[in-house]
């Protein structure tokens, strides 16, 4: 099985600073063990999944979020990881993206953009 994982700092601007958080974007949800079993071996304080969503309630991903131990309900330095990759790898062309979470919606904008 290959799946993509980033490993990303947020709240920095240079490598080797910030709040590390792993950042797994996939097509389909993974069963629940192996995401955590991922988010053990990147061992961060949390690894941010998510998925495409399908449907217009005007989110573009769900997300969620597991520490090495378990999943948690919310996450605010890997659900902005999550973004710098949609951002950066993903779809370079937005300035704003909404994840859907246990938590409600989280819209995330780029620096600069309304």
């Amino acid at each position: 099985m290959k799946v993509p994982i980033y490993l990303v700092d947020a709240f920095a601007a240079a490598p080797f600073r910030g709040n590390p958080a792993g950042v797994c974007p996939l097509d389909a949800w993974l069963p629940d063990e192996v995401m955590q079993a991922i988010a053990a071996e990147m061992n961060q304080a949390e690894t941010a999944f998510f998925v495409p969503v399908a449907g217009s309630d005007g989110c573009d991903y769900q997300i969620r979020w597991f520490t090495p131990a378990l999943e948690v309900d919310l996450c605010g330095h890997a659900t902005l990881a999550s973004a710098a990759v949609v951002f950066a790898r993903l779809r370079p062309e937005l300035e704003r993206v909404v994840f859907a979470s246990r938590s409600g919606p989280l819209p995330v904008s780029r620096s600069g953009a309304t």
